[in-house]
Formats: structure tokens, C-alpha cells, sequence
């Protein structure tokens, strides 16, 4: 065996015992889900159900108004991700194919904003949501998805990698940079629109921190925040909650596989080359 070849297998063997790693918390919880009471305690613990039953499912069903919150998190989700994308890759294309003065200063001081974490500007946030009449809705949790530095630089990079001669073409056919945009890049830009839905819509989708402080009552419940209810002051059912957790799950976990291919090509950045 060469040595390329056994380095090959040595980083395909590495590559197996992560997934193993990150796998088995999901096999755990999925596993979970389908076992009965009893089988939750450490002194009955098995890896696998003796029974399997779906009444963890039906249970935790029963414990929150999932329609409601399945729908508030489908349309918070939806709104950023239209919204997002519609300034991120415009943002990203003027970062990348125009020229202006400050362009770079400007774009450093954007990416600062990756350095800043959410809690430490949770107050004026939440002033500024309260003072617009969003507080407790879901709209008021939406708008502070919005600023998204990363989605800029991911849009930015992606851009970068076009040759300059696209831009050149559409200004001798009369393109103005708006209609270089919509009419050269924008059709080209599947691969970072899957990787800015996915990015953008699972972490709007998971997040538990801005639905809990913009919100209320709990006709605005989101699905993180209904899962907060199965833990209780004595005692916490583990089966509902991984069963609730498992089924919240899916719907990212499908628009990850439909989409897995264009979203691998844009964390690499790849696109036509010179």
C-alpha cells in the first residue's frame, strides 16, 4: 500500500469515527422516543426499547398546541429566509464585483458584527421591538434575525470566484449592475441560495433565546419553546420530549438532504472559474 493510498484510509477511517461521535446523541434520542416509562430510569437502562410503542408520541402531542406553534415557526422561518437572502446576496455582489470608495473599510466593519454575541445587545433589541409594537409576536422575534454578516461574506466569496469578463459582456448588451445582477449572477446562484436557506433556516428554526424574550403568551409559541414544557418541577417524561424533539426535527433535517448537494458546493464556494 502507497503511502497516498494508506493516508486515504487512514483519513476515511477518522472521518467514520466522527459521524459515529455526532451520530450516536441522535440515535440516542431517536431510540428514546419509542420507549415506555420504565425503561427511562438508569436502572432499567437498555440502548434498545423491549417494547416499541408510539406512545411517547401520542403523549407529547396531547401537551402543547403543536398546529399553532408549527405554524409560527414555519412562517418566522420562511420571512428571514426571504428577507436574508434578499440582502445578503445583493450585499455580497456589490462587495464583490463593484468598486466603491470605503468598500473594504466598510466591509471589515461588517464583519466585526460576527464578534458580537446576541445577549450582550438582547436590551437595546428588545427596546427597539418593544418601541415598534412587536412585542409578543412572532415578528418581533423575526426582525432580529436579520442582520446576518455571515451570509454577506459566504455571498461575497461566492461572487469573487466569477471572472470578471460575465460583468464586461452585460455592459456592452446594456446591462446597468442592478440588471448584471438579476439577469447574470442572480440565475447562477443556486448553490449559495441553498447554503444561506439552510444555514439561515436552521438556525431560526432551533433558536431558543429570541422567541423566549420577545414573546409571551403562548399563541406565539414556536416548537423550541413548546418543548420547554415537558420539563416539570418533580419530574421530566424523557420519552416525550425526545419524541417531540425527534418529530421538530424532521423538517430541517429534510430540507438538508433535498438540499445537501447545493449546499456542499457553496460552503465551497465554487462557481465558474477563469
Amino acid at each position: 500500500m502507497t503511502k497516498l493510498k494508506r493516508n486515504h484510509v487512514l483519513f476515511f477511517i477518522l472521518m467514520c469515527l466522527i459521524l459515529v461521535f455526532y451520530l450516536i446523541p441522535v440515535f440516542f434520542q431517536v431510540i428514546t422516543a419509542f420507549k415506555a416509562d420504565k425503561e427511562i430510569s438508569l436502572m432499567g437502562f437498555r440502548w434498545l426499547p423491549e417494547k416499541w410503542t408510539f406512545d411517547a408520541f401520542v403523549n407529547a402531542w396531547k401537551m402543547a398546541n403543536w398546529p399553532q406553534a408549527f405554524l409560527n415557526s414555519v412562517v418566522m422561518t420562511i420571512f428571514v429566509i426571504v428577507v436574508c437572502l434578499s440582502i445578503n446576496l445583493l450585499a455580497g455582489y456589490a462587495f464583490a464585483r463593484l468598486k466603491f470608495r470605503g468598500s473594504d473599510l466598510l466591509f471589515i466593519i461588517l464583519l466585526m458584527g460576527l464578534m458580537i454575541p446576541a445577549q450582550s445587545i438582547i436590551i437595546p433589541q428588545f427596546i427597539i421591538v418593544r418601541s415598534l409594537g412587536l412585542y409578543d409576536t412572532i415578528w418581533g422575534s423575526a426582525i432580529c434575525y436579520l442582520s446576518a454578516p455571515m451570509g454577506v461574506f459566504l455571498a461575497k466569496q461566492f461572487y469573487l470566484s466569477f471572472p470578471r469578463e460575465l460583468d464586461e459582456a452585460a455592459s456592452l448588451d446594456g446591462c446597468s449592475k442592478f440588471g448584471t445582477y438579476i439577469r447574470v449572477y442572480l440565475p447562477l446562484s443556486t448553490t449559495i441560495i441553498a447554503t444561506l436557506t439552510i444555514t439561515k433556516g436552521t438556525q431560526v428554526w432551533n433558536d431558543f433565546f429570541y422567541p423566549l424574550i420577545m414573546t409571551t403568551s403562548q399563541r406565539n409559541n414556536t416548537l423550541q419553546l413548546c418543548l420547554q414544557l415537558f420539563k416539570g418541577s418533580s419530574t421530566t417524561h424523557f420519552n416525550w420530549l425526545m419524541a417531540a424533539a425527534t418529530a421538530t426535527s424532521l423538517p430541517m433535517v429534510i430540507l438538508y438532504f433535498s438540499a445537501q448537494k447545493y449546499f456542499v458546493e457553496g460552503l465551497q464556494t465554487t462557481g465558474m472559474k477563469n
